[in-house]
């Protein structure tokens, strides 16, 4: 059940940058290394809804439901659209400054699990990922998957602490300057409203 193959496309998944990536890196950028766990652990509590759906079957019916992809993708969209807005702000959640702030850590966390729960195709990407790994018991099929998917969790996890620490140790290094701060904000407000219209353009089929 577990095999290298699992292992290798698991970790080529975490490791590709997406909103939950850049999330962790403004958080990373903006509070330091504390900050950096939190959206780390956020991002991922983020994908168990989407893996319970994959396991239990719901992700086909988001799939073929339109009404409720659309709810769903939307709500992404103007999620992703106010973190956008948060990284250009003086005072917003993601704006890197070269003050270093200490939200509390259940407020980063809820954010970073908001990215990954109002992504609606996550469901189904989890139930062509794992299916192709399973042994073919039926009788173990949820067992496996519920496994399968706590080792894609943890990797998520051990990936995004990393990337977080990375930018975290950088933070002095990039906030000397007023025009990087200024460079950066903008950059990681382009982004996220980048992954909005990305997400926007999604179709449940």
């Amino acid at each position: 059940m577990i095999s290298i193959q699992f292992l290798v496309t698991a970790f080529v998944v975490v490791i590709a940058p997406g909103t939950g990536v850049l999330y962790t890196l403004a958080i990373s950028l903006g509070q330091g290394r504390r900050a950096a766990l939190w959206a780390a652990l956020g991002c991922t509590f983020g994908i168990v809804p989407h893996l319970a759906a994959a396991t239990l079957g719901l992700a086909a019916v988001l799939h073929t439901s339109a009404v409720l992809f659309t709810l769903v993708k939307w709500a992404g969209v103007a999620y992703l659209l106010w973190l956008a807005w948060q990284s250009l702000g003086a005072g917003g959640a993601l704006s890197v400054s070269a003050e270093k702030r200490a939200e509390p850590g259940a407020r980063i966390a809820r954010r970073g699990a908001l990215i990954n729960i109002l992504n609606p195709k996550l469901s189904v990407f989890f139930l062509a990922l794992l299916p192709p790994f399973l042994s073919g018991n039926p009788a173990t099929a949820t067992l496996e998957m519920t496994f399968l998917g706590a080792i894609f969790m943890g990797l998520t996890f051990v990936v995004f602490v990393g990337y977080g620490l990375m930018a975290a140790a950088a933070r002095d290094r990039l906030l000397g300057s007023a025009a990087v701060m200024r460079w950066l904000n903008r950059s990681f407000a382009a982004l996220f409203a980048a992954l909005a219209g990305r997400l926007a353009l999604e179709r449940a089929g």
